[in-house]
């Protein structure tokens, strides 16, 4: 079924975005933790890839394993940054001959080596030249990802919403944000998106903060701001992971119903692959 379709039908749920795992057992226990959290009646699940095609014969595995549930509603991501327009046309094909609907488009992370580096396809720019090509390809629905707190490459909101809009002007069907700590910015972007003529559903990324020194690395890298005051709760825990981790728990729950209360019903799950966390949190709200 398109995620789109099942965002118009459902008033609230939520989404759980997994990694591939690495080993045959890795899939093995990944078949488990779908299984848990497939309690929860998910809107979608989504499984993740690396940028330049670099796991996505992982991703081809573990999405076959989540479609073993078969009221699962399975989305693969794809990366387009340093991959061939034949490969991800290949891929497409692949997708659609296993029955799916959805594919998440985006442009991945640039390889450390630099754009310039040798063997390195240039045939996409930016994720909306994925959407492009895919939205040409076949009757997929089409999810991008949108920043909060704009894109890191960006120099301003204005310019972000700018290429948010045109990438969505391409053929996206919905969208899922970057982590972010403070609703603040959620409610600020769909302000600025409606302001813009752009009326595709968002949903909120949300990741568990149960790691404080990760997320910061991944908040430096991605233009996330963590509030002075969710450091503070969790800091006081940093020699302790258990400790943080409980604590961290607690943040996100307060978020997720801090969202909840706002209207915000529909909610997107970076789970880490950590079910247990999870379980925690969505018994919770």
């Amino acid at each position: 079924m398109k995620i789109s379709e099942i965002l118009k039908e459902k008033s609230e749920g939520v989404s759980f975005e997994f990694f591939p795992p690495k080993t045959e057992k890795g899939l093995e226990k990944l078949s488990e933790k779908a299984k848990d959290l497939a309690e929860y009646k998910p809107l979608y699940a989504s499984m993740t890839c690396g940028a330049g095609g670099t796991t996505q014969v992982r991703t081809k595995d573990a999405v076959q394993t989540l479609l073993k549930d078969k009221n699962l509603t399975v989305m693969p991501h794809l990366t387009c940054i340093g991959i061939k327009k034949d490969l991800v046309n290949h891929l497409l094909d692949e997708y659609a001959e296993q029955g799916i609907a959805n594919i998440m488009a985006l442009r991945g992370d640039i390889p450390e080596a630099g754009l310039d580096s040798d063997g390195l396809a240039h045939d996409f720019k930016y994720a909306r030249d994925l959407v492009t090509l895919i939205k040409k390809h076949s009757n997929f629905d089409i999810g991008v990802a949108v920043y909060p707190e704009g894109h890191i490459e960006t120099s301003s909101l204005e310019e972000d919403l700018e290429y948010t809009k045109k990438k969505i002007d391409s053929g996206a069907n919905f969208a899922v944000t970057q982590m972010f700590f403070d609703n603040d910015y959620y409610s600020k972007l769909l302000e600025r998106m409606q302001a813009k003529g752009i009326t595709i559903p968002v949903l909120p990324g949300i990741l568990p903060l149960t790691n404080l020194q990760k997320v910061r690395e991944f908040a430096s890298i991605c233009r996330a701001t963590i509030p002075e005051a969710v450091e503070k709760k969790i800091e006081p825990f940093c020699d302790s992971p258990e400790d943080m981790e409980k604590a961290g728990i607690e943040v996100t729950i307060a978020q997720c119903r801090d969202l909840k209360r706002r209207g915000f019903k529909k909610m997107h799950f970076f789970t880490l692959n950590r079910v247990s966390v999870m379980k925690q949190i969505l018994d919770a709200i």
